[in-house]
Formats: structure tokens, C-alpha cells, sequence
């Protein structure tokens, strides 16, 4: 290298994949290690800066202070409406690269979208997806991550790593509890709805999931390298999730050491370790230990650090990046977008026709009161950035209508000690100083305060304890907020005091729960959740510890009898229900009901008790299963939390300044008693989501109302050049502008293995003036209406006749029309020949799924003493007078004809351990002919696969 030629790595003229290789050939072996962290350090006497993989950017820049807050994504899923996220995905990348300049620590690999399918509504991290459908979830990642992406042909202007592959639907237990995913869920539901965002070519990568797959952890995952890297020739980044590497040994005890487990996870294809922080020495000193040991190579190595290289310079930080520069933050165009997003996400659920007419929109000059927990409030995720704006329900109303009636209906008590004191929330200077210029709490400045006064108690008689205003979350999780505005919360120092904003954080300190202290008189311990200790009267304040201080609940004022007041004053009233976000059901946590909690019931109940004009809105991270406020209410409403232009959005809602056009992302069940077990991930077995749910939904996948009609007529559906051409005319009938989203679901229930009633095949939003129509047309691959035949490991069109459906939701199909595909006859399995893989079943009862080894393969177990199997038309032939099991454990692996009759019996020895597997041979009389097979496996045996000898 001269004085005047920089070296080739910085030449944008050479090829990408050169210049990657001549910066790799200029690091030294400590140096590409230091890389595979998170935090890279910078190598500075190359003048290569340091590297961050992850910055969260769900729904707006995270963690980082304040930036646009988009709707959440699930809301972002309520709009079907693919270039609306687009937008929004380019206005967050925008904000990521202003941040950036301001503050290096923004990194520009951005660790969204979550694409994980929202199979069980109860799982904690609902909010966080897009839809229960692999299809609508994969229309919206391919949207967003294409917006984070940029459209430059060369530099990127974020780099997205889609979230986390695979299966991963709980988190109770989440990083030792095992989905068991059969190969048809596995292709036809989870792969989808990673698959479309890759081979759109917007993505730089993936996350792993905490949890394992059929027993194998998911960072060693060999679909990171059969599938996902084999749907594009890009190099693609696999970033771990933070501190999974660590859970390999430490909680999960895959491997006995860290070495072994860094060598694995690396050779399966993790790039990039998010472990132990800001701290790369550990990982570093594990993966040169393994390299000692012989666990990896020098190339191992090199590979990762070259997948890692690739998105830097794609990024342009060895160029004159034309993203450098970009100060696109804050602007009118991304407030206005906030607003759109939030508008275009709420869905109406009912709007119940009446003789004067529907409730909604609601009249000017009516006389409105809003009531509820969630009225006044803009709530924020774990995953959200600081507001710049905010907009409360109350506000929107009351910047639409003028002024209106509010009540919040939190129950207003005072606690009274043993010792007849009350609590009290002590007057301070220091909480002033956490207020900014106009009057507002900041939460910056009071996080983590030890300076504020705590809680203290009167003395006995003295009537001026504080009155305080107390919501139950639901299974008694409480909070306390202070008159100020302040919650209750608990310190690294154990003192209680009144400092929060809000509830937030990765673990919540804001939460506490009443203990019937036992005497019978109605004194109750208060504990702290997040610490699991009781508020505790001590000489220099209020603390928690071990043991509490008993309390008596006084009742200044039940909410619901506030809420009925308001509402009795009112024409019509607004009740807003919902979640917070940080409590009952978020990461780490997942719901145990999808009830309403009983406190908001008692709220919309009071407000229908004094006024029948009452609208619920339901604010929320998830569904929920309201069926009475869906039958006795005139109109009901969802949105996810909307984001900073929340409460704007809504009033131009309910004012009729919009008409709302969202659409339902997932199902929303009656009763709990509908749903799978949360752990369950067979949707085809266990009948999950709408593709395969066969009760009646309280509102079905797809549904949402507007404020006009849409007529649809002419479906036509035309098979050509491996598409069906679907077309339609949809006009708008009623009297108001209005956007529809217009959806085609196809049916193959005449198949020969069990199908959707209705599976979305594609679908379109659109803006109608009154009387105007259009014409919707979409290209449907023949591909989309096949499944994956286990008997031949490939995906397949069976021939036969396809139902075109044009529908307004799941259930409500406009038209009908049908097409015939010549498709290819499923053959029967040919088992003499190619035997059994045992996790191809067509159906099981009692089984799961487990790794046949640590790095490869499925292998079937009894989930207790006993499992079955059954394997549909099996082609043996001339017969078989002997079968041959490859298994490990202890047990016994029978074969039945479907008929009953056993056909053969195997004895699998104790083998030593999962891994140690035998091949075992006995006899059998397996008739001639095409069987449906039974294969009962008992004990701790582990099937692989299951072999037979041809007569003779």
C-alpha cells in the first residue's frame, strides 16, 4: 500500500465480495475473533471503527430516548396494508441514521421485525408480531424491511435481522421448553413466514429464539443452513439473542462446557454473540478455547467474521455513504405518518344497526364522556422509544369535541396500618426538580431516584393519609399511583416511594399485590411483585423485607361509581379498556386468560348501567374474549396501542373523519377454553388459529367493519402459466368514503391430508368514494395451494378442484368460483423401499418430537408411558418378514396394521443415553400390499426410523 493508493478494502470500485476479503486477510486471528461479538472494537490501525449488531426498531427507534412511536406491530398488522409499513419502515431507518449522528452508540443493524406467527393469543410477546397467517405476516416483514433497507441499489440504510427463528410462541420456561414442530407445520406455517422477507432481498439476517426445536436448542438450528441460507445467495448474519450462547450450558445444559457450546452454535451459523454485554473478553476467551481444542477452525471463524463484513459494508462505512447524512427526524411528514398508521389500525367490531341508526360515528355536538383506566393514557411498550408527542384518547376527544366528561374509575383508597397510621406519600423539593418546564413529570430524571423522600405513615388518628389511586391489572396485580401523577415504586435500595411515571422496565418494580394477612379482618399484607417481599414501616421510612406491615383497605370512592356519574351526564360514552403493556402478558411473561380483568368489567358494566349509548374501546397488545360487551354493546372497537398520535387517531374515528378500515390480524376466541395449550405448537393437530379452529369465533380472522358498504361481484379465476388470475369488482354501495381490504382465501378441502377451510392467498387495501368501483386483480402461484407430502419429503399440488374465495373476512365470503389444477397424484409412501423417517407421521397422539442428534435430524418419543403413530398408505410390496428400528433409550417399537392386527414387536435394548442409538432387527408379518401403519412406541425409547425387509 502507498502513500496515494488506499488499500483495496476501500476502493467502492472493486467488488463487495474482494474488498470483504482483502479487510478479513488484513485482520489477525485476535482481531476476527473480537468480532464475533456484539460489541466489535474497533481495529484502529486499519481506521476500522467499532460495530454494534442490534438496535431495536420494532415500531420506531428503542431505548435510545425519544423518536417516532408507531403503532405497535400487531397494530402495524391490523392494517393490512403493505405500503403504509413500507413508509413506515423508511421513516425509521431515517431516524436510526439522525440518532446515529448525534450518538454513535445508534447502531444501524436493526434487530426488526418480529415475524414469529401469533399461533396462541396468550403468548406474552403477542404485541410484538404481525398476524396468526403466514401470508399477511409475510406481506407486511417484506413491507418493513424493505423500508429499513432504503431503496439505494447498493447501500443499505439499516440492516434488518428478522426476530426469532423458529417456533417461538411462549415464554414461560422459553429457554428450556421444546416446541415440537412436525415437518408439515414446520413448511406450511413457521418457514413462511421468514421465507417471503428473504427472498424479497431486504434482510441482512436472523435471531435465533431462546427456545428449542424438537429438543435441539434453536442457535444450533440446521434449518439456519438447510432452509433460511438457501432461499438467497446472499450472505446472510445470524445475531444470537442476548445471553442465549451462555443458556447452552448454564440453564439449558445442551453441552458440558462453553467451548463445546460456542463451537456448535458457531458451526451451525451464529455470526455474531450477544452475551455478557459491552464485555467481548468471555466469548472471545470461549471461542479461543474451542479453536485450542480442535472444536473449530480457523475457517469457522472466518466465515462468520465474512458475514459480519458483508453488512458493514453494505451499510457504506467503508464508502462515502449516502446515508451519512440523512436528518429525517421528527418531521411533519413522520408525525402525519404516526397519525396515518394509528388511524388505519383500528378495526370496528361491531356497530350494531338500529332503528335511528348506528351508534357510530358519533353526531357532532354530542355530549361525550370518556371513561376508563386506559382514557387518558398513551401507553408504551418494552420495545418502544421516549414520546416526542402524545395523544390520549381524552386528548383526541377533547381536541375534536371540546370539552367532555372524564373519569378514570381506578378505585381511590387509603391504607391504614395495624398501628392505626396511615400511609402517606411525604411532601418534597427533590420531586420537584424532576419536573420540567411545563410542570410534567420526567421520567428520565426520576428513574432509579434515591433522593426522593419514601413513604411514611401518619400518626395514629390523623385523618391525612394519602389517598391513593389503585388499579387491578388483573389476578390482583395492583398499581398505586399518588396524587402527583406518581406510581409507587421500589428502589435498588428497598425504600418505597413514589417515582415512577409509569410501570416499565425489564423488571417491573412498579407492581404489588393485597395478601389476606389470615385474621379475618380484612388486613392485608402488601407485596412487592418483583421481589416477592411485603411493604415494611420502618423508623426511616417505608422499605419492603421479609416481613410486612398489615394493611386495611378504606374506600374513598369505587371506580365504577365515578364512571357511572359521567356517564349518566353524557349522551354517549366512550369506555377504553385494555393492557399496559409491562404487566400481565409481555417479553418474559406470558397471559393466563384472555378475560378482561374484572376491574374494567365492572367499568364498562357501570357505564352500560347508566347510559345504553356506551362504545367499548378495547386498547390492547392482544385479543380478548369479551363476548357479553360483544353482544350487549352498540359498538365495540380494538387498536393495539397506537403510538404517540393514539388518541388523535381515534376521535377522527369516532367522529367519522375516517372511516375505520383495519382488520383483524388473528382470531379472537370466545373462551379460553378454545385455545390449544399455550406449549402446543401443532396448529393442524390441535385445530389452532382460523386456518384450522372449527368452533365459532367471537370475530373471526380478517374481520373489521367500516362506516359503508362494499359490494363484490364478478369473481372470475383463470389457471395459467403455473398462477391463478383472480379478479373482482368491488364497489362502495353506502354513503361514505371508506378504504376496504379486500381478501382471497383459498380452500383444498377435498385434498387427501387434512387442509384450511379457508387459507388467505392474497389480499388488497384500497380507498372507495361513495359509488365508486374497482377492479382488483391479483397473480396467485399455483404453489400457494400445495402442502408439504411427508410420505416424499416435497412439497406438492395435489390435482383436483381449488374454491377461489372473495371474502370481507375469513368467514364472510362474497363469492364463490373454483379452478381445476392437473397437480401431481400423491403416490403412496414407498416404505419397502425407502423405509420410514418416524417424525413423517400423518398423525400421532402422545408424542413429541426430540433431536436425534445434538447438530441433525428429528426423532419421535412418548410424551408419557406410551405414544402412537400412524403412517397412511404404505407400499410394501410382496410384504415384509422383518423390521428394522434405528432408536436409542429403552422400550419396545410395535407395528399394527391400522386394522389392528400387530404385525411385528422390537425390543429396543437400553442403548446408554439419547444419542447412543441402535439398529435392532425382529421378525414381522407385514402382508402384501398398500397399508395404513401403527406404530406404538413404549417407554424411554427415541424412534429415528423404522425399516422392513422384503420377503425372501
Amino acid at each position: 500500500m502507498t502513500a496515494d493508493r488506499p488499500p483495496l478494502f476501500r476502493d467502492p470500485q472493486s467488488a463487495a465480495g474482494r474488498r470483504v476479503d482483502d479487510l478479513l486477510a488484513r485482520l489477525t486471528a485476535d482481531e476476527r475473533i473480537a468480532m464475533l461479538h456484539q460489541f466489535a472494537p474497533a481495529v484502529e490501525r486499519l481506521g476500522v471503527g467499532p460495530f454494534r449488531t442490534g438496535q431495536e426498531a420494532l415500531h420506531g427507534v428503542a431505548w435510545m430516548g425519544p423518536a417516532t412511536v408507531f403503532p405497535q406491530a400487531v397494530g402495524l398488522g391490523a392494517t393490512w396494508n403493505p405500503e403504509l409499513v413500507r413508509r413506515i419502515g423508511e421513516a425509521v431507518s431515517r431516524e436510526v441514521r439522525a440518532m446515529r449522528a448525534k450518538d454513535d452508540r445508534v447502531g444501524l443493524n436493526v434487530w426488526a421485525p418480529t415475524v414469529n406467527l401469533l399461533r396462541n393469543p396468550l403468548w406474552g410477546r403477542n404485541e410484538e408480531g404481525y398476524s396468526e397467517d403466514p401470508h399477511l405476516t409475510s406481506a407486511i416483514a417484506v413491507a418493513y424491511t424493505r423500508g429499513l433497507r432504503g431503496d439505494h441499489p447498493v447501500h443499505w440504510r439499516t440492516a434488518p435481522v428478522l426476530k426469532h427463528w423458529l417456533a417461538h410462541n411462549n415464554e414461560t420456561d422459553r429457554d428450556v421448553s421444546s416446541a415440537s414442530v412436525r415437518p408439515r407445520v414446520l413448511h406450511e406455517y413457521d418457514l413462511r413466514a421468514f421465507r417471503g422477507a428473504v427472498e424479497a432481498g431486504a434482510v441482512a439476517g436472523v435471531m435465533p429464539a431462546y427456545n428449542l426445536v424438537n429438543g435441539r436448542p434453536n442457535h444450533l438450528s440446521p434449518w439456519l443452513r438447510e432452509h433460511l441460507r438457501a432461499w438467497t445467495d446472499r450472505e446472510l448474519l445470524v445475531c444470537s439473542d442476548a445471553g442465549a450462547p451462555s443458556n447452552l450450558v448454564d440453564s439449558e445444559k445442551y453441552f458440558a462446557t462453553h467451548e463445546e457450546s460456542t463451537a456448535a452454535a458457531l458451526r451451525a451459523g451464529v455470526d455474531s454473540f450477544t452475551d455478557h454485554g459491552t464485555d467481548g473478553s468471555v466469548m472471545g476467551a470461549r471461542l479461543r478455547g474451542a479453536l485450542a481444542q480442535g472444536l473449530l477452525d480457523q475457517e469457522d471463524v472466518d466465515r462468520a467474521v465474512r458475514r459480519l463484513l458483508t453488512v458493514r459494508f453494505a451499510l457504506g462505512e467503508f464508502d462515502d455513504d449516502p446515508h451519512a447524512h440523512d436528518t429525517a427526524y421528527d418531521t411533519p411528514a413522520h408525525r402525519e405518518l404516526a397519525r396515518e398508521a394509528a388511524e388505519q389500525a383500528i378495526v370496528l367490531l361491531r356497530n350494531e344497526p338500529r332503528a335511528d341508526g348506528p351508534l357510530l360515528p358519533l353526531p357532532d355536538g354530542a355530549r361525550i364522556a370518556v371513561v376508563g383506566l386506559l382514557a387518558d393514557e398513551c401507553k408504551l411498550d418494552w420495545y418502544s422509544g421516549s414520546l416526542l408527542h402524545r395523544s390520549s384518547p381524552l386528548d383526541g376527544l377533547r381536541e375534536r369535541f371540546g370539552a367532555v366528561e372524564y373519569a378514570e374509575g381506578t378505585d381511590r383508597v387509603r391504607l391504614r396500618a395495624a398501628s392505626g397510621g396511615l400511609l402517606r406519600v411525604p411532601e418534597s423539593d427533590a420531586a420537584d426538580l424532576a419536573r420540567g418546564a411545563d410542570g410534567a413529570l420526567d421520567p428520565a430524571l426520576l428513574a432509579g431516584r434515591t433522593d426522593l423522600p419514601p413513604l411514611t405513615l401518619t400518626d395514629p388518628g390523623d385523618p391525612d393519609g394519602t389517598v391513593f389511586a389503585v388499579t387491578d391489572w388483573g389476578h390482583g396485580v395492583l398499581t398505586l399511583r399518588a396524587p402527583d401523577g406518581r406510581y409507587l415504586s421500589v428502589a435498588d435500595d428497598g425504600f418505597v416511594r413514589a417515582s415512577a411515571d409509569q410501570p416499565g422496565g425489564w423488571v417491573v418494580q412498579e407492581t404489588f399485590r393485597l395478601v389476606p394477612a389470615g385474621n379475618g379482618h380484612g388486613a392485608h399484607l402488601l407485596q412487592h411483585i418483583a421481589t416477592g417481599l411485603h411493604v415494611h414501616v420502618a423508623a426511616d421510612g417505608v422499605k419492603v423485607a421479609a416481613e410486612g406491615e398489615t394493611f386495611t383497605v378504606v374506600y374513598e370512592e369505587r371506580g365504577e361509581d365515578a364512571v357511572a356519574r359521567a356517564a349518566a351526564a353524557a349522551d354517549v360514552v366512550v369506555v377504553v379498556a385494555g393492557n399496559d403493556p409491562h404487566i400481565n402478558g409481555r417479553e418474559t411473561e406470558d397471559r393466563r386468560t384472555l378475560a378482561l380483568p374484572p376491574h374494567q368489567e365492572r367499568l364498562w358494566r357501570a357505564a352500560r348501567g347508566a347510559n345504553p349509548d356506551t362504545v367499548l374501546v378495547l386498547t390492547s397488545s392482544y385479543p380478548y374474549a369479551v363476548p357479553e360487551a360483544a353482544a350487549e354493546l352498540p359498538a365495540v372497537l380494538w387498536t393495539a396501542h397506537g403510538g404517540q398520535a393514539a388518541g388523535t387517531a381515534l376521535a377522527r374515528v369516532l367522529a367519522g373523519d375516517a372511516s375505520p378500515a383495519g382488520r383483524l390480524p388473528q382470531t379472537w376466541y370466545r373462551d379460553d377454553a378454545d385455545l390449544a395449550d399455550l406449549m402446543d405448537y401443532d396448529v393442524i393437530g390441535s385445530r389452532q388459529t382460523y386456518l384450522y379452529f372449527a368452533g365459532e369465533p367471537l370475530f373471526p380472522f380478517g374481520h373489521g367493519l367500516s362506516y359503508t358498504r362494499f359490494a363484490y361481484t364478478d369473481l372470475t379465476a383463470q389457471l395459467s402459466a403455473g398462477s391463478v388470475h383472480v379478479r373482482f369488482t368491488v364497489t362502495n354501495s353506502g354513503t361514505r368514503a371508506s378504504d376496504e381490504v379486500a381478501q382471497v382465501y383459498v380452500s383444498a378441502t377435498g385434498a387427501g391430508v387434512p387442509r384450511p377451510a379457508a387459507e388467505l392467498a392474497a389480499h388488497e387495501r384500497f380507498h372507495l368514494a361513495p359509488g365508486e368501483s374497482r377492479q382488483v386483480a391479483f397473480d396467485i402461484p399455483v404453489d400457494v395451494l400445495g402442502h408439504w407430502d411427508v410420505a416424499h419429503g416435497r412439497w406438492t399440488v395435489e390435482p383436483g378442484r381449488y374454491e377461489i374465495l372473495a371474502a370481507a373476512s375469513s368467514t364472510d365470503v362474497r363469492l364463490r368460483t373454483a379452478v381445476e389444477v392437473a397437480g401431481s397424484a400423491s403416490a403412496p409412501r414407498p416404505a419397502l423401499v425407502t423405509g420410514l423417517e418416524a417424525a413423517d407421521w400423518d398423525e400421532q397422539s402422545g408424542t413429541v418430537l426430540v433431536d436425534r442428534t445434538r447438530t441433525h435430524g428429528d426423532a419421535v418419543a412418548p410424551e408419557g408411558a406410551e405414544c402412537g403413530l400412524l403412517y397412511r398408505r404404505c407400499d410394501l410390496a410382496g410384504g415384509a418378514d422383518a423390521v428394522t428400528v434405528e432408536a436409542s433409550g429403552e422400550g419396545t417399537v410395535e407395528v399394527r396394521l391400522d386394522g389392528g392386527e400387530r404385525v411385528a414387536s422390537v425390543t429396543v435394548p437400553a442403548t446408554g443415553g439419547p444419542y447412543a442409538y441402535v439398529t435392532v432387527t425382529a421378525p414381522a408379518s407385514v402382508p402384501a400390499g398398500t397399508h395404513d401403519l401403527r406404530v406404538v412406541l413404549r417407554g424411554t425409547v427415541r424412534l429415528a426410523r423404522l425399516d422392513f425387509v422384503p420377503r425372501g
